[in-house]
């Protein structure tokens, strides 16, 4: 199987196992999954970036680093329970703050879907590929780095800088760390600058609460059902405005617009996960933590998660 990435080139994958689960029902679901969460035509920035493409990524990220056949079908897997609208779900829910439904709903989910068997035929634990904990270049607590943490960000990252960083990494010790402080920085500051414009940013909260409210109101009125969120975006989305539900109606109309900042703010505060990495790097044969030798770096990240924690107030709809 030939892969084409932006990010990483021209790959040839010939592992026999990764290839029946790419083509698999349920990574194939991923394509009609936005990355961003909101669909492109109700969110502030236009992508093509699905769960698909995140998903093969982070795989074919690990195979860069050396990892194992079994870590990269982890990571191949790791975003396979996702909602149609990605980290949505969590607003509907409830709180938007800590986006961990579908970490909560992971194991389940692989374990009875088809690509268990697939698993299996091949001789892979199902349990043990769910349980992102076994696999350290995967999956890493905050602020460490980790390919998942690594591929979704450098997607959005000016490409020239995308793959300086990456060219950047090696694995040290069984983790993914930096060949030197400046490619750390130039990293940190960059994933940072998501944090602020994008990922935590005004619009962005902004945008998934009201969307989430629109599916609240589908759910409350009948129109869709919460197995709905199991399919994909667009069979939900059809659903909706099929329905021509005034109240939803009203909230997409608003959302079409290229930016909210003009409209009246309400009382309501909501609040965005923070997501930031404090990477570290080989220097002198030890592992240095970016925040103990940048000043610069640790005062930008002080500044970021002060406004954060103040959240947003969200724009009336009436």
């Amino acid at each position: 199987m030939k892969i084409k990435d932006k990010l990483y080139g021209n790959i040839v994958l010939d592992s026999p196992v990764l290839i029946e689960l790419i083509k698999s029902k349920p990574l194939q679901r991923l394509k009609k999954i936005s990355q961003f969460g909101p669909p492109t035509e109700y969110y502030h920035i236009k992508t093509l970036t699905t769960r698909f493409t995140h998903s093969v990524g982070v795989m074919v990220l690990l195979k860069k680093l050396g990892a194992t056949e079994e870590e990269q079908i982890a990571g191949l897997l790791h975003d396979i329970s996702h909602t149609a609208f990605s980290h949505i779900v969590d607003w509907v829910l409830g709180s938007g703050e800590t986006e961990e439904f579908q970490n909560e709903q992971h194991e389940e989910f692989l374990i009875k879907s088809k690509v268990s068997e697939i698993l299996k035929k091949y001789g892979y634990n199902p349990k043990k590929i769910s349980e992102h904990k076994n696999f350290n270049l995967l999956e890493q607590d905050l602020p460490d780095l980790c390919a998942d943490r690594i591929d979704y960000s450098t997607r959005e990252f000016p490409l020239i800088t995308a793959r300086y960083c990456l060219k950047n990494m090696i694995v040290y010790k069984n983790k993914i760390v930096f060949k030197n402080k400046k490619s750390a920085l130039i990293f940190a500051e960059n994933f940072l600058k998501r944090q602020m414009i994008h990922w935590g940013g005004f619009e962005a909260a902004s945008r998934y609460k009201l969307f989430a409210n629109a599916l609240k109101i589908a759910l409350n009125k009948k129109i869709i059902k919460f197995n709905d969120f199991w399919k994909d975006d667009n069979f939900i989305l059809k659903k909706i405005k099929v329905s021509k539900n005034e109240e939803i109606n009203r909230i997409l109309t608003i959302l079409k617009k290229s930016s909210l900042e003009n409209l009246k703010k309400g009382k309501e505060i909501i609040y965005k996960k923070f997501r930031y990495v404090d990477p570290e790097f080989v220097g002198n044969n030890q592992l240095i933590r970016l925040s103990t030798v940048s000043k610069k770096f640790k005062k930008e990240l002080k500044v970021a998660k002060k406004i954060n924690s103040q959240g947003t107030n969200l724009p009336q709809v009436i």
